[in-house]
């Protein structure tokens, strides 16, 4: 136990070493040279060629897909994954009441009804919730691999069969994940990713639909990736050919100079999550049994890819200090990159999910969530805390440093009450 008094009190700080202590990505000499390659060999590429062709061929590969389709960012990529699998006006889809608003934003604008279910304590879908909420008009149900902690897959599969409904991934967070062996991505008809500047793999900003199907696969290339690629990729006898110049009127292509800033991180990734999954490992052991912390439960059958590492605050543990206090005192000790989750919260808070008629007019008599309805989601939410997952092993005394600054505020919490 560390017997210092708190920073926030007037003692040394834990950590004095400057900011910031995470960045993502990490930048190497051929991410550079891959891009400036790129800038001279061309910044427009309107059909599935060059450095779009060779990401999108390494991903399925890395996955082992059949089709990979990419696009400018990873809620076009759940756009285009939820229209390519006929999801329209009424249909009701059903997602976790915890998660990035994007999961559930494209569904508004295809005349769809995200319908929230509860999450459970850790903060993955309720499936008796999910089931209470079915009716005849759902068409899907979304999973969602949050802070790159696999769901477990084995349930979901069998829940989509049981009630009969399409099981989609988002899996934004889980890069490299798997559940029993299998990668995260690969389990529903379709998965949605997400290539935005901190994801375990990232393009800066980007994303991609993943899929076996290739009628869906058809789909997804006419929601966004118009003319030149339908043309090409869509057989000339297929019914849906005849759109092929068109499409259905968006472009949502992945920028190639973001293409080849991704194909060049692909090949450390599994390096990096091994890296992360050692220091998770070694943060959980440290702050495992520290009053008022409980660290994640990883069941044995999930590798996360650990694109944060979310703690849950029991306050009881501690006198009843209240987390803000709590947090207050661990940014004292230097440990400024804890912080609780933002815009990743229940849906049914946001503007947008209680009236969404204000902003899209199909939605004017639409009755949204109020708060209390989803109260595990609620909860979760409130008694989360994140923290980075360093990669390699010179930032092990880093990550050590945080856990001791956890620990010690945790110990001294009575200072602060």
């Amino acid at each position: 136990m560390n017997d210092s008094p708190l920073a926030l009190l007037g003692g040394e700080p834990t950590i004095t070493a400057p900011g910031p202590h995470f960045t993502w990505p990490v930048i190497a000499e051929p991410d550079r040279e891959a891009v400036a390659a790129q800038l001279e060999s061309g910044v427009s590429i309107p059909d599935r060629s060059g450095v779009v062709a060779d990401f999108e061929d390494a991903l399925a590969s890395y996955l082992g897909v059949r089709h990979v389709v990419t696009t400018c960012t990873g809620t076009a990529a759940l756009h285009s994954m939820y229209a390519a699998a006929g999801i329209g006006p009424g249909d009701e889809v059903i997602v976790p009441a915890l998660t990035f608003h994007a999961t559930a934003t494209p569904l508004f604008h295809l005349g769809a009804h995200p319908v929230l279910a509860d999450v459970d304590d850790r903060g993955q879908l309720d499936l008796d919730d999910a089931a209470r909420r079915l009716t005849a008009r759902t068409k899907a149900v979304v999973a969602v691999h949050l802070w790159g902690l696999p769901e477990d897959m084995d349930a979901l599969v069998s829940f989509a069969e049981e009630h009969a409904v399409m099981l989609l991934e988002d899996g934004s967070h889980a890069h490299g994940a798997t559940w029993n062996g299998r990668r995260t991505g690969t389990f529903g008809a379709a998965a949605a990713f997400s290539l935005n500047g901190p994801k375990p793999l990232s393009a800066g900003e980007g994303g991609f639909v993943a899929t076996d199907d290739s009628e869906l696969y058809y789909r997804v290339l006419l929601h966004g990736q118009y003319n030149k690629r339908c043309r090409r990729e869509i057989p000339a006898t297929h019914p849906l050919a005849r759109f092929a110049v068109t499409g259905m009127g968006l472009k949502l292509r992945i920028h190639p100079l973001a293409a080849a800033l991704a194909l060049a991180q692909l090949p450390r990734l599994d390096g990096y999550l091994d890296g992360r999954q050692s220091t998770a490992a070694r943060m959980c052991a440290a702050l495992d049994g520290v009053p008022g912390i409980r660290v994640p439960h990883v069941p044995v059958l999930a590798r996360p890819s650990w694109y944060a590492l979310p703690l849950r605050y029991e306050p009881a543990g501690l006198g009843g200090l209240p987390l803000e206090r709590f947090l207050e005192a661990v940014h004292a000790e230097g440990a400024d990159a804890v912080d609780q989750p933002g815009s990743t919260c229940p849906l049914g808070t946001h503007p947008l999910f209680q009236a969404p008629g204000a902003l899209l007019p199909g939605y004017a008599d639409h009755q949204g969530p109020a708060v209390g309805d989803f109260p595990a989601a609620e909860h979760v939410h409130a008694t989360t805390l994140k923290l980075p997952v360093w990669h390699g092993q010179e930032d092990v005394r880093l990550a050590d440093a945080y856990t001791a600054a956890i620990a010690k505020v945790a110990s001294h919490a009575k200072d602060l009450l």
